[in-house]
């Protein structure tokens, strides 16, 4: 029976199971490379490149430096 139900099943599980995998495929490479800390790092020195150029206050620099050291250090 298990076979059959297997057999019968398959055409609607089959595309579904092979969905989820490609979406947990694409959920591990978008946190891989929203986490890696080199993009962090580079982030932070754009971070700084517009805080000297005046496109962001200072308020807005320390709020978003110390969101992306979090992350750097992986406490968040």
């Amino acid at each position: 029976m298990g076979l059959l139900r297997t057999l019968l099943t398959l055409p609607i599980k089959g595309p579904v199971d092979g969905t989820l995998w490609v979406a947990r495929k694409i959920e591990e490479a978008a946190d891989k490379e929203l986490n890696d800390p080199a993009a962090l790092r580079k982030s932070l020195a754009a971070l700084e490149t517009q805080l000297l150029a005046g496109a962001i206050t200072e308020e807005e620099y320390d709020e978003a430096e110390t969101h992306l050291l979090l992350r750097i250090k992986g406490q968040t």
